[in-house]
């Protein structure tokens, strides 16, 4: 999450950004992996688009997500459009076309690679870590 949370930074005045909450990838009722308990994100899959959005605003106020957030409805449209289960970076350029489509996570989800699209697309740009991004986490979704 710190490298997106970088690259928002560095690149929010040039592109616009969304992460979009698709399924759950390691549920506790499904496939439940040590490391969600290690890290303490333990959920069972949403069952409807409220626990969906409550999920969603956890993890934001949790984590002090600073990118803008959407939620994928309960028939799965952006992932199934995008094939973002459980991960994957996007570029839509501005006619709705992809420019950018990064491989699928979690072992191609490269932030790396999309910050050099969007270096050779608007030049270099260096993270400020003086200047942290931030998202006002007592906004709801």
């Amino acid at each position: 999450m710190g490298d997106i949370a970088k690259i928002y930074d560095d690149y929010k005045d040039h592109a616009d950004f969304l992460t979009v909450y698709v399924r759950e990838a390691h549920p506790t009722d499904e496939w439940q992996m040590k490391s969600n308990v290690k890290d303490d994100v333990c959920y069972a899959q949403p069952k409807n688009l409220k626990q969906r959005v409550d999920i969603a605003n956890d993890f934001i106020s949790r984590f002090k997500y600073p990118l803008p957030f959407g939620v994928d409805d309960m028939g799965n449209a952006a992932e199934n459009a995008y094939s973002a289960w459980p991960e994957r970076l996007y570029v839509i350029d501005e006619h709705g076309h992809i420019a950018y489509r990064g491989g699928m996570g979690p072992f191609n989800y490269n932030p790396k690679e999309l910050r050099g699209w969007l270096s050779a697309r608007y030049g270099e740009v260096k993270h400020d870590d003086a200047k942290p991004a931030a998202r006002d986490p007592a906004k709801p979704l």
